[in-house]
């Protein structure tokens, strides 16, 4: 028998995320998955389907239809409430962020974040690296002092265009 799982819908980030979304979150609760597990049946990477869950990003009507399945929520409900009508918001939460791991993620990029943009420039010259066309993967390193937690970005680079 699954055990009741519920989500406190009433506070941060949850108060900002469409009810469906809260629904997504209920439901992977309870049936005690982890977003590597429901990525591998999606065929996508676990940030991406944790975006999606956060509302930042966008499923396909296959991949509800693969979630109603895996999850046990009607898919006439996920559809309903995250189909071809609805958009993902990609901003969530204050800034700066009061959250303590994204606001230190926050904090890397103002301590570190013109030293990268001075190496990018660097090594590709003058342009961006896209947040569009990029994955994203968290690894864990044993490490003697205390694991590490590796991020990567993955992202494209786009040259300002000269005219």
């Amino acid at each position: 028998m699954s055990q009741s799982a519920t989500i406190p819908s009433s506070t941060a980030p949850y108060a900002d995320l469409p009810p469906t979304n809260v629904q997504l979150f209920e439901a992977k609760a309870r049936k005690g998955l982890s977003f590597e597990a429901i990525a591998a049946k999606l065929e996508k990477d676990e940030v991406w389907v944790a975006a999606a869950f956060y509302a930042q990003a966008k499923f396909t009507p296959a991949e509800l239809s693969t979630l109603s399945s895996l999850l046990d929520i009607p898919e006439q409900s996920l559809t309903a409430g995250l189909g071809d009508h609805w958009w993902p918001n990609r901003a969530l939460g204050p800034s700066p962020p009061t959250d303590p791991v994204i606001y230190r993620l926050y904090e890397g990029l103002l301590v570190y974040g013109h030293p990268i943009k001075a190496i990018l420039h660097e090594k590709f010259g003058d342009g961006i690296m896209s947040m569009i066309d990029c994955k994203i993967n968290v690894t864990r390193k044993a490490d003697p002092k205390g694991d590490r937690a590796v991020l990567t970005f993955d992202g494209k680079f786009l040259p300002y265009a000269k005219w």
